[in-house]
């Protein structure tokens, strides 16, 4: 077995808002254990992910067994987790843990199309765990930094395709072709969520120091 066979993909940071739009997921080859990705709109792929919010509420689902639901809640939106028997210690920690609460959680992406053609995406977890609100905040500031980086690159490569400069070669940016075919979301509206996203902190911040007893 190679060493990438060995090495776990990186977990994506991604907001809520992206994720679920991410509603195409691909192979890369016809290997029956091949990766599944999922086509962030920003211009990459995620195998996994990793996102920090607020657990909302959580509710057993499940029919003939546990099936724990999780809503987990971050500045753009509603991650929904969903975790059984194959992903025991997630569900206990859904089943334990009293909302709300800040958690992490680390997953791969799942998709499922409705009756109506609608096609949802949710949250496998690997793992989850409780963090306090300074880890919540590192997340927000990192997830859009590096989902400033993937519109910047999905940019530059949009715009060399539109105006490409006399003789010079347009950047290579498979992903970000892909997910202009796919989607129709302007990539700008993923920069207004990460704005919005950052402003939310300063909204915590003088809501803490009004009261210093505030909780999550």
């Amino acid at each position: 077995m190679s060493q990438s066979e060995l090495t776990r993909e990186v977990a994506r940071r991604v907001f809520a808002s992206e994720f679920n739009d991410s509603t195409y997921t691909f192979k890369e080859s016809d290997d029956e254990r091949a990766p599944n990705y999922a086509l962030l709109p920003t211009g990459d792929r995620a195998n996994r992910v990793f996102v920090v919010g607020t657990l909302t509420e959580t509710e057993d689902v499940g029919d003939e067994s546990e099936y724990w639901r999780g809503r987990v809640v971050d500045p753009t939106g509603t991650f929904f987790v969903y975790a059984g028997q194959y992903q025991p210690e997630a569900a206990s920690v859904l089943r334990d843990t009293e909302p709300p609460a800040y958690v992490s959680i680390v997953g791969k992406p799942r998709t499922y199309e409705t009756d109506d053609g609608t096609v949802n995406v949710s949250l496998r977890p690997e793992s989850i765990s409780i963090v306090d609100d300074a880890t919540r905040d590192r997340w927000v500031v990192e997830a859009a930094e590096l989902t400033l980086d993937r519109i910047d690159a999905f940019e530059e490569w949009e715009a060399e395709q539109e105006a490409p400069e006399s003789g010079s070669t347009a950047p290579t940016n498979e992903y970000a072709e892909m997910a202009r075919e796919r989607y129709d979301s302007p990539v700008v509206n993923y920069r207004n969520d990460v704005i919005q996203a950052l402003e939310s902190l300063d909204t915590v911040d003088e809501a803490d120091a009004d009261d210093p007893e505030a909780t999550v």
